[in-house]
């Protein structure tokens, strides 16, 4: 039988409840076997002095989804040499879930519209299917725009309005969620100015950031 496998990438500096919260929306939708949040080892976008550890960002997420029967976090990442490319870790899952599994890319409408600064873009249509969450400020139109003028004019909306299909190319789903005004920049913040990120993060995580002392002292956390 086909397994569908969730896969969730990011930084994850640290992981707070609003990723928790869209990866338990996905995987209702979608009725993922597994959702995999894998960590990214050294973004092409960061500087490696701009992140955390691997290892503590590894470990974090570790912590936070442990007691989840279905949440699952990889370290693929941290074992492949080289940039963090999304297009090449994708097609190891595959390789490693065999062609049994079907990879569901999760990606917010906000970087969907920038996939195009993405190294070789164009094939993450061919190794997985992308789950676009909505954001504020961003409509579903702008998915179908950019796919015409990005990927491929054939992307044409389904009758439910909830997905575009093509010919060969794997499908692209729009999905809304649920909006938390949360994120690791703020965290990061906080935590740097000696305030409280209580009830942002899950009891684990802020205990593991307190006794690591990860984000006092950041003398730029908006990175």
């Amino acid at each position: 039988m086909l397994k569908r496998i969730g896969v969730m990438g990011g930084t994850f500096d640290p992981v707070h409840i609003g990723h928790l919260r869209m990866a338990e929306e996905a995987l209702e939708a979608f009725g993922f076997d597994e959702l995999l949040f894998i960590p990214a080892a050294d973004p092409p976008h960061k500087t490696e002095k701009s992140l955390r550890a691997f290892e503590h960002r590894l470990r974090m997420l570790e912590l936070a989804v442990n007691a989840h029967p279905k949440f699952r976090v990889s370290d693929l990442e941290g074992r492949l040499p080289g940039k963090s490319y999304t297009v090449i870790t994708l097609g190891r899952l595959q390789e490693e879930y065999g062609p049994e599994a079907e990879l569901y890319f999760l990606v917010g409408l906000d970087a969907f519209v920038e996939l195009d600064t993405w190294w070789n873009y164009r094939e993450l249509f061919e190794r997985a299917r992308m789950v676009v969450l909505s954001r504020p400020g961003y409509e579903e139109e702008d998915v179908g725009l950019f796919l015409a003028r990005k990927v491929s004019p054939f992307y044409e909306m389904d009758r439910n309005c909830t997905s575009f299909t093509h010919p060969t190319l794997l499908p692209v789903y729009c999905m809304k969620n649920t909006h938390l005004e949360i994120s690791s920049t703020l965290i990061r913040r906080l935590s740097s100015r000696g305030r409280s990120i209580r009830y942002l993060v899950l009891p684990e995580v802020l205990r593991y950031i307190e006794k690591n002392k990860l984000y006092r002292g950041l003398s730029n956390p908006v990175q």
